[in-house]
């Protein structure tokens, strides 16, 4: 599994209502950070498949849920549990540092 795009109107249903815990991944096309964390962030989502979602929206595309989420610098990331934030980190960081902030938020 691959991470899976979000948007403004599939929101609700991919993330508040998940069974299972969900990451969001806010970027955009001309973030270079965010480009730099895309392919661990594809990495985990195939090794955690099956117990964390791993979700990308983009904040050029997706206003509503960028300042819904109050989004102001990017990447940011976001762990929800049954539909609440649990934990947040902003700016890039390698994939370990990634995967034990999921570990830490499970």
């Amino acid at each position: 599994m691959s991470t899976v795009a979000v948007t403004d109107a599939t929101f609700d249903a991919e993330v508040r209502d998940s069974d299972l815990p969900v990451v969001i991944d806010f970027w955009a096309e001309w973030c270079g950070p965010c480009k730099q964390i895309g392919p661990a962030l594809e990495e985990l989502a195939v090794e955690y498949a099956g117990r964390v979602k791993i979700t990308k929206v983009n904040v050029d595309e997706n206003p509503q849920v960028t300042a819904a989420m109050g989004i102001r610098g990017i990447p940011a990331l976001f762990m929800v549990k049954e539909g609440k934030i649990i934990a947040n980190k902003v700016g890039a960081a390698p994939k370990a540092a990634l995967a034990s902030w999921i570990d830490e938020s499970l």
